[in-house]
């Protein structure tokens, strides 16, 4: 059991996208059926946002500035006082994906937008780190790397797909928030 819960936080990111399709599921299963493409994108963005995105960024926060040599280790890094700077940058991140969780199409640009950037570049740095000196540890080469690629990726996705069917999608987030007024 310790070595699943060791899986699961060191994880995080996987872990958190995982929890977030749970709850899309959970809040889809309260819906009256039939449900609709809108409805069905709302659940989704919605706890996307939420987990990876809010959750999965304080919880980046708090390793970096509070954990920041045991961090460093995982990543496969020194020890640095930029360490912080990426905590209090994925503390903003978080933040945003608060507010975006019930929020505005545009918070949630803001949301994926801004995380997708860092993430991006972060998975070129463990790239580069990984030909450039063989950095194979867990945190620069693992399940980290590849879902610094796949968070932007679905986050991209989302956010067409959400504003492809926008004049729904008011009507699906005030069936979400308001399952009576159906």
């Amino acid at each position: 059991m310790a070595e699943v819960i060791r899986f699961l936080l060191q994880n995080f990111t996987l872990t958190l996208l995982a929890l977030g399709f749970v709850a899309s599921a959970g809040s889809l299963l309260r819906r009256p059926r039939p449900l609709t493409l809108p409805v069905l994108l709302e659940a989704l963005f919605s706890y996307f946002i939420l987990f990876p995105i809010a959750l999965g960024f304080l919880y980046s926060f708090v390793l970096h500035v509070f954990f920041g040599e045991m961090t460093a280790r995982f990543i496969g890094w020194a020890d640095s006082p930029f360490q912080r700077e990426v905590g209090f940058a994925s503390l903003g991140f978080a933040v945003v994906g608060f507010l975006a969780f019930r929020g505005s199409f545009d918070m949630r640009v803001a949301a994926v937008v801004g995380p997708a950037c860092l993430l991006l570049g972060a998975a070129g740095g463990h790239i580069l780190e990984i030909l450039r000196t063989g950095n194979l540890a867990p945190g620069n080469a693992g399940v980290i790397l590849y879902t610094d690629i796949l968070l932007p990726l679905i986050g991209f996705a989302l956010l067409w797909l959400t504003h492809r069917y926008s004049r729904e999608r008011v009507a699906a987030r005030t069936a979400l928030q308001h399952p009576a007024a159906i």
